[in-house]
């Protein structure tokens, strides 16, 4: 009988893990679908009507899934950062020189800045938002350390390239590097063409003094 009891428990864990994979399979799903409306309005302007509106999905899925527009949009922030992180991965890993691994970044660079540029926008959003709203700062301050950890791995593997060291701590070279990157992007919002080439340069020229 205690055999019996404890086969029906680990039967009903593993359908309970099922069921939360589903569950969350599901919320990303609804999250990619709701991603390109949270781009184009920003946090202020959207609500989950206006998402499901835009999207192959009826309000009543998303108020099933996630309890508000906060939850949405922290599962959608969440989702797409954790995708950016490893952006550049493969060029750390395959780079065999300092200047192939300067190209290689800036290429990726170039490209997300260009051609995701409402994606950031939203993040930068988000973390806007969360000076104010407190449920967003425990996602924001996660997904800003991933980051952080991306921009460590480049500068690592730069700097051993060259027989160095980063000059830098990790946090400080984020938010030199941030900086950087959200200035370009209100530039290339704004319809300034020179945005992206601009940042290039100066990312070109920083890389050497600090790694």
């Amino acid at each position: 009988m205690a055999r019996q009891a404890t086969g029906a428990a680990k039967r009903e864990a593993v359908a309970e893990i099922v069921r939360d994979d589903k569950f969350n399979a599901r919320r990303i799903e609804l999250a990619e679908a709701a991603l390109e409306t949270l781009g184009e309005l920003g946090f202020a302007r959207t609500s989950l009507r206006e998402i499901a509106q835009n999207s192959a999905f009826t309000h009543g899925v998303f108020h099933y899934y996630f309890s508000d527009k906060l939850d949405l949009i922290c599962c959608c922030v969440r989702h797409y950062k954790a995708k950016c992180v490893t952006r550049y991965d493969e060029v750390v890993a395959t780079a065999t020189s300092r200047d192939e691994l300067t190209e290689g970044f800036l290429a990726k660079l170039a490209a997300t800045l260009q051609n995701e540029a409402r994606m950031h926008r939203l993040w930068y959003d988000l973390r806007s938002q969360a000076m104010f709203e407190a449920a967003f700062r425990k996602d924001v301050l996660e997904i800003d350390k991933s980051l952080e950890a991306m921009i460590w791995r480049i500068a690592c593997r730069y700097a051993e390239l060259g027989d160095r060291r980063p000059a830098s701590s990790p946090a400080a070279l984020y938010a030199l590097f941030d900086g950087l990157f959200q200035s370009a992007l209100l530039k290339h919002l704004a319809g300034d063409k020179t945005a992206v080439p601009e940042l290039l340069d100066e990312v070109r020229r920083l890389l050497p003094t600090v790694c």
